[in-house]
């Protein structure tokens, strides 16, 4: 039987959210179709008509709000696939999604139950629709805990070549083919922003270093000379983590790669920084988000100001690039307080790591937020808006 996986939207990268799915369908049987609508068209030739499942790989924001009008159109198409919307955005959004069409709406580690949908299907087409077993954690966990599963090898055939997507530009002039993975999931952390928490509710998860790095081997083997880890937090699991970067710089010493680390962990695990840098990390993304201490109690960031700053000359020392990322305008910004930022980002030289979007980002409220927790927001906000999806 057929299955389409789509991705509308995944920052740039070949879409892990394609390719480990894909994995699990091709294992069980299934005819696999990946479609990256950021690299190509919808699909002609009654490949999305001849469907049993379509999968939608929702990440973040961006991607969900894309997916839209797409979701609508195949379930005009094909009435009698099965819809699945699946990743951090799905649960957060999952009226929305069902009132567009979609069927199933799977959050955390949700390889493993798309392939139990799937399953479904092949063993009776004309079945009802699947339903979610009582033991099984509903999208947004509700303290429920987050399965863990044994991954499997992305399977990324199908898929748009490396070389369609981001490049790393050196310092010379010279530019790096892009790989990119992921060697964990979810968050130990409660950051009341992040759409990661109320989905894992503090839980994470690692993906089995054998799986990692052989995932990295096949991208290398197609030409990537960068792999960029898309962990929401690389620290979560140093051990887990630095087993990783080891094996990588021992497989391929000339591989370079980064990583995203939160301002608590690099001062946290201040020890291992250098040993990042050894195995080829050229640069570590930290969400600052802010340098008002107020705003950082609020959004329960774990780091302050005065953390970024020692961070900043620590990453420095070390030689780390750090890529700082911030979330610019908040219910708590004043005019004094967006010029302190320019002014401490100048002072401590990052103005060339900062991309000039991060000046402009505001702060994003989805549905589900623990932010709605604050009096201080709930004041200011007006109810859920289903045409922006905040």
């Amino acid at each position: 039987m057929h299955a389409v996986l789509i991705s509308t939207y995944e920052l740039g990268r070949q879409p892990f959210g394609l390719a480990s799915p894909a994995a699990w369908l091709r294992r069980s049987g299934w005819d696999v179709t990946c479609v990256d609508l950021t690299k190509q068209g919808m699909p002609d030739g009654g490949i999305i008509e001849t469907a049993a499942i379509v999968g939608f790989h929702l990440p973040m924001h961006t991607a969900t709000r894309l997916a839209g009008p797409v979701i609508a159109r195949v379930r005009r198409l094909v009435p009698s696939a099965r819809i699945c919307a699946y990743g951090l955005y799905a649960p957060l959004n999952s009226a929305w999604l069902r009132s567009i069409g979609v069927d199933e709406v799977l959050g955390g580690e949700f390889e493993e139950e798309l392939t139990a949908i799937a399953d479904e299907i092949a063993a009776d087409p004309k079945g009802p629709p699947y339903v979610r077993s009582e033991s099984k954690p509903d999208p947004l966990g509700s303290g429920k805990t987050i399965p863990r599963i044994h991954f499997l090898v992305p399977d990324r055939g199908g898929l748009p070549p490396l070389d369609r997507y981001a490049t790393l530009h050196m310092p010379d002039g010279t530019h790096r083919m892009v790989g990119s993975t992921e060697a964990s999931r979810g968050c130990k952390h409660m950051c009341r922003h992040c759409p990661i928490v109320p989905v894992y509710e503090g839980q994470f998860r690692i993906v089995q270093p054998d799986v990692v790095l052989a995932d990295v081997a096949a991208q290398v083997a197609a030409g990537a000379q960068h792999i960029t880890f898309g962990d929401p937090d690389f620290f979560n699991g140093p051990t887990h983590a630095m087993r990783i970067v080891d094996g990588l710089h021992a497989a391929y010493p000339r591989v370079t790669y980064d990583v995203t680390v939160k301002i608590e962990h690099l001062l946290q695990y201040r020890d291992l920084l250098p040993r990042l840098g050894d195995s080829g990390c050229l640069f570590v993304t930290s969400a600052v988000e802010s340098i008002d201490d107020h705003a950082l109690a609020c959004l329960q960031k774990g780091h302050t100001r005065s953390d970024f700053i020692e961070a900043a000359a620590l990453c420095r020392t070390v030689g780390l690039t750090l890529v700082p990322t911030f979330v610019a305008f908040h219910p708590w910004l004043t005019l004094e307080g967006y010029c302190d930022l320019l002014d401490t980002i100048a002072r401590l030289d990052l103005v060339d790591h900062v991309p000039s979007i991060q000046l402009a980002i505001r702060l994003l409220i989805p549905e589900g937020s623990k932010l709605l927790e604050l009096d201080e927001v709930t004041r200011v906000v007006t109810g859920f808006d289903p045409a922006t999806l905040a």
